[in-house]
């Protein structure tokens, strides 16, 4: 796997300013996220999971996924956790130009809207660049959009399929602070060290008394 930080550095934050890395508070709030989604089984999984830890979630949804599974898009919504928008294509940004990733995030803003209608709920204007990876001008057109692009304060790294599903569990429960936005992905790939380590985590924030928020 390429490098990647678990904790993202606060010289990162303070470059990319414009970017939400996390919310301080001090009401001991975190926040849950997973991307990739939704995926048969494995984000229905995680539900349950949630649901039996009364925590809400922030979902941040490929396009094509939510036209493959509108049902499993459609059940996140419905009770009660939150949607962003993840590109219709899981695009790299630093690989794509303004126009074809401003388009692709159109789409699978598209697809969003239309089952959000159906469901009766508002949409969200918040957006997750794949990978992370996001030119300044694609940034600047996101933002002139009116989305906010929501980074991470914690990655667990459940994608690294190099990793140990305990040094998963430990990249998540040994940085996070009260207002982290920690990252998990409900993908099929993700899912052996995801089934491992969510669990404990959610047992780990119940016993610290920490509140499940959504963006």
């Amino acid at each position: 796997m390429g490098f990647y930080w678990i904790k993202t550095h606060s010289i990162i934050k303070k470059l990319f300013s414009k970017y939400v890395w996390d919310l301080p508070n001090n009401e001991n709030e975190i926040y849950l996220t997973f991307d990739d989604g939704p995926t048969p089984q494995i984000t229905e999984w995680v539900l349950e999971q949630l649901h039996q830890h009364n925590a809400k979630a922030t979902f941040f949804c490929i396009g094509k996924n939510i036209e493959a599974y509108p049902l499993i898009f459609t059940k996140i919504i419905k009770i009660g956790h939150h949607i962003g928008n993840h590109t219709f294509n899981h695009l790299n940004g630093w690989e794509t130009t303004t126009e074809e990733y401003s388009a692709n995030i159109s789409l699978c803003d598209d697809s969003i809207s239309n089952l959000i209608l159906e469901a009766n709920n508002k949409k969200s204007k918040i957006f997750r660049p794949p990978y992370g990876k996001i030119k300044p001008k694609q940034a600047k057109e996101v933002l002139k959009q009116g989305y906010k692009i929501i980074m991470w304060d914690v990655l667990s790294a459940d994608f690294d399929q190099t990793i140990s599903k305990e040094k998963c569990l430990k990249n998540v429960i040994s940085k996070i602070k009260p207002g982290s936005i920690i990252v998990f992905h409900d993908s099929v790939k993700a899912f052996k060290n995801l089934e491992y380590a969510l669990p404990k985590v959610l047992d780990y924030l119940d016993e610290n008394n920490f509140n499940y928020e959504t963006i």
